[in-house]
């Protein structure tokens, strides 16, 4: 049996214990208040529980304090994008979104409940979501395709007074510039002198481009499938065309090989092959961020002949950047501050958390902390916290 603390690969795992342990769902619903006799059962269902409901009646604020709203986050997907398989459906989401649900609950203290939605239109997504709103606190949108997830998350977090943040996004953004700190701090280096190549421009792309802008990033290379996102491109989108006006300052043309002449840092986030040549062609003490699960853009051995630090999203790797280092503390800390939004001020606070936590043992292969690591959860709550009082949101 593998310890808590080893890293099981992949070819350790199998099928009779995978399928054993999601039998019958991950989840279930613990009860708080007790019921062990006729008069705990009065009070905490009728009658006593109707004078909290005319109580909540007359002033709906009071749902904060006598309902689990409040601390409850919605798990939601339309199961178009979920790991590494595409659009499977809803259904097929499901064991995807109960996993998150136990994620929040081990790493947050949240209690969460997973929505898969037999839709892919925005418009019913967000009445959905409308309507059910007095039943959760938060909404954690995961495994949504762009560039519908841009659009969704954009629209719930105008029509929601909950903070709102699809993780495959910002999750993956925070844990990126956490690690890139952790590496730079390694390699004596600033994240003002460095170009950074970002291959992939979906939603983690998109992300990940924006969050290393607002750190203060040299220079972002944004790169889809057709090159490098430039402005004057034909064809791009209007999340790609606004990225295009404030990133690739040297106005390269090309493809990756282009890109990555002389970048300090690769971050891939798309399912596409980068050569050994292109990262070798790359700066000295070069850093290569190959995410892509379960088959990284270049593997990290190979890249490792070439860049001081490697890192992927796999757990049998060294330097594991895993979304689960961010959000349940991004959103107990939201939720701990009572704040109505997620904002950038906030996601920096939780990279830079992560990063500190970190710091204490820092090396080229370890450049973040473990996903089991206890600390990591309560650092990012206390900081993304202290950030939404700070941001006005609070």
């Amino acid at each position: 049996m593998t310890a808590l603390n080893e890293k099981p690969t992949a070819a350790e795992l199998t099928d009779d214990e995978i399928f054993a342990a999601h039998e019958g769902g991950k989840l279930g619903i613990g009860v708080t208040a007790s019921l062990a006799d006729s008069r705990a059962l009065s009070i905490a269902y009728s009658p006593g529980v109707a004078r909290v409901s005319q109580a909540i009646a007359g002033d709906p604020s009071l749902a904060a304090r006598y309902t689990w709203a409040h601390r409850l986050v919605a798990v939601v997907s339309d199961g178009t994008a979920v790991l590494g398989l595409g659009d499977i459906g809803a259904s097929a989401s499901l064991p995807v979104m109960e996993g998150k649900a136990a994620l929040f609950k081990t790493f947050g203290g949240l209690d969460s409940i997973p929505l898969v939605l037999d839709t892919t239109d925005v418009d019913e997504i967000v009445e959905t979501l409308v309507r059910l709103r007095p039943s959760f606190g938060a909404v954690n949108l995961e495994d949504v395709s762009a560039p519908r997830c841009f659009e969704l998350e954009k629209r719930l977090i105008e029509a929601l007074d909950v903070p709102v943040m699809h993780d495959d996004q910002h999750g993956t953004a925070v844990v990126t510039l956490a690690a890139l700190r952790g590496a730079n701090t390694v390699l004596d280096k600033r994240i003002a002198d460095q170009r950074i190549v970002v291959s992939g421009a979906g939603a983690a792309g998109v992300a990940c481009a924006n969050i290393l802008l607002a750190a203060g990033a040299g220079e972002v290379v944004l790169v889809d499938s057709r090159g490098i996102v430039h402005e004057g491109r034909d064809g791009l989108n209007p999340v790609k065309a606004e990225l295009a006006a404030r990133t690739n300052g040297s106005g390269l043309r090309g493809g990756i090989a282009e890109a990555l002449r002389g970048a300090d840092v690769f971050v891939g986030v798309s399912s596409s092959t980068v050569g050994e040549e292109l990262i070798a062609s790359m700066a000295d003490d070069a850093v290569v961020f190959a995410l892509s699960n379960p088959d990284p853009e270049v593997h990290p051995e190979v890249a490792a002949r070439h860049a001081a630090v490697v890192a992927t999203g796999r757990s049998d790797f060294p330097n594991q950047i895993n979304n689960v280092l961010a959000f349940p503390g991004i959103f107990r800390g939201a939720l701990d501050a009572g704040a109505t939004r997620i904002t950038e001020g906030m996601k920096l606070a939780a990279a830079g958390a992560i990063a500190a936590v970190a710091s204490e043992d820092l090396a080229a292969d370890r450049i973040v902390p473990s996903a089991l690591d206890p600390r990591v959860g309560p650092e990012v709550a206390a900081a993304v916290a202290l950030a939404a009082r700070q941001d006005g949101v609070a």
